[in-house]
């Protein structure tokens, strides 16, 4: 099977179109805004500081729960339906659409009268649209190179992306997210004419994510090509072939484990990028600004990880990668969950360390260099295990049962997240059960063939 490059390049342009909607919007600068606005109304309602972050982590791990069962219940039957009519490029086309129309609605989160409820089902619609398109470009993947290349593709087409996502949030943070001057990290008013005192630096952050997409998605429409032409759409035969393939996993261990331990894996990683910019925003007191310098970190990181674990993956395999990850975010969760503005694990730090910076606030810029890097590895060395377990003609059908097993429990971890937050009254202890459900990922890899199987 030879490689054609220019395809190759543009399956990873989608990777580089997309990776904005994660690292601007939903874990670095729209998540902190939102945060931020959410807090000072829930103040203005009469909550105090520490319940107002409350409400405002609980609101937001219940918009993100939302969309999630919304993408569970809906990724495997688009995908089986994909499958009969062998056509993945118009779902990309029309989820797109949810994407662009998602992002760029998010610029009418203003700060005085905050729609906080029409800007979480924008976020939703955006997030379906990135989610549900990833699962028809993750479909492209077998076909694209032999079986041993794989995950150095799958590697490196995350390791793209996130240069991508750290190349939006430079443009973002030197371009138009005010800082409390109201100038950019740059030292300029934010372009446009952008009013900094209506926030509208930082809220063009939804409309950036947007076109970045729309402009950077013309190099996939116009290098991928699907092999040969359509059938047509077959609905009763596609959710038949998707019955037989979920009752077969009784008969399959190893493909049965791997969906759930990446079930549970990806539903806590998930839930770090969702709540991680909320974290430094209420936990911490970091400003938008901040917040973005440390998601440049924690993207450069995820780049160069990413990348290397793509080799790591053809050397050594797909499940020693995701072993690895693993343990080191859950290392940091026990991080998150001991550390405060004053305290790290019971013990006082220094008023500062480094200019205005605390130690918890160095601290937390390391722990975004693993969670970028670690997550990005085992992202990309997930999608490579799934390849190992279907076939290039069920691709599509395969990746929407992988994106159910991510998205089956989508709800669980914001929802647990934000359950034992507005229990408890502390956002540190919400962080309690990603430790748990990372530890029952780790334990269910030990029933995954790390060769794989493809045979019913």
């Amino acid at each position: 099977m030879t490689i054609d490059r220019r395809r190759v390049w543009g399956w990873w342009f989608f990777d580089w179109a997309s990776q904005p909607y994660h690292t601007l919007l939903l874990t670095f600068v729209f998540s902190i805004y939102f945060a931020e606005v959410a807090r000072t109304h829930f103040i203005a309602q009469g909550f105090d500081a520490a319940q107002a972050g409350a409400q405002a982590q609980a609101l937001w791990g219940y918009g993100l729960a939302i969309a999630g069962a919304v993408i569970a219940l809906a990724a495997p039957v688009l995908g089986a339906i994909a499958d009969s009519s062998g056509r993945r490029m118009p779902w990309v086309w029309v989820f797109s659409a949810f994407y662009v129309v998602g992002a760029a609605g998010l610029w009418t989160l203003t700060p005085g009268q905050p729609p906080l409820i029409q800007a979480i089902v924008l976020f939703g619609i955006g997030l379906i649209g990135v989610e549900f398109a990833t699962i028809f470009t993750n479909a492209m993947l077998p076909a694209l190179a032999p079986r041993d290349e794989i995950g150095r593709l799958s590697g490196s087409g995350y390791a793209f992306g996130y240069l991508g996502g750290v190349t939006a949030l430079a443009v973002m943070l030197l371009l138009f997210a005010e800082m409390p001057s109201g100038r950019t990290l740059l030292g300029i008013p934010p372009l446009f004419g952008l009013d900094p005192a209506m926030r509208e630096g930082t809220r063009f952050v939804g409309p950036l994510t947007a076109i970045w997409y729309a402009v950077f998605m013309i190099p996939f429409f116009l290098w991928v090509r699907e092999p040969g032409p359509g059938r047509p759409v077959q609905v009763r035969r596609a959710l038949r072939d998707l019955w037989t393939l979920i009752r077969s996993l009784r008969h399959r261990r190893s493909l049965a484990a791997w969906l759930a331990s990446s079930m549970f894996s990806r539903d806590a990683l998930n839930a770090l990028y969702g709540f991680g910019g909320v974290y430094a925003g209420t936990v911490l007191g970091w400003p938008v600004f901040l917040a973005g310098v440390f998601g440049v970190v924690s993207a450069i990181s995820a780049a160069v990880i990413s990348w290397l674990g793509g080799r790591a993956d053809r050397a050594f395999g797909p499940r020693a990668v995701i072993v690895a990850s693993i343990l080191a975010l859950m290392a940091v969760c026990m991080l998150l969950v001991g550390m405060d503005r004053t305290s790290v694990l019971g013990i006082a730090t220094p008023d500062a360390v480094l200019g205005t910076l605390r130690l918890p606030d160095l601290i937390f810029f390391a722990c975004g260099a693993v969670i970028g890097g670690a997550g990005g590895a085992l992202q990309a060395a997930s999608r490579t295990m799934m390849v190992r377990h279907t076939t290039p003609d069920r691709a599509t059908e395969g990746f929407g049962l992988y994106a159910l097993s991510g998205k089956a429990t989508a709800f669980l971890a914001p929802f647990l997240i934000a359950l034992t937050t507005d229990l408890t009254g502390n956002q540190r202890i919400g962080f309690l059960p990603l430790i748990v459900i990372f530890l029952v990922a780790l334990v269910l890899l030990v029933w995954v063939d790390p060769e794989g199987e493809t045979s019913p």
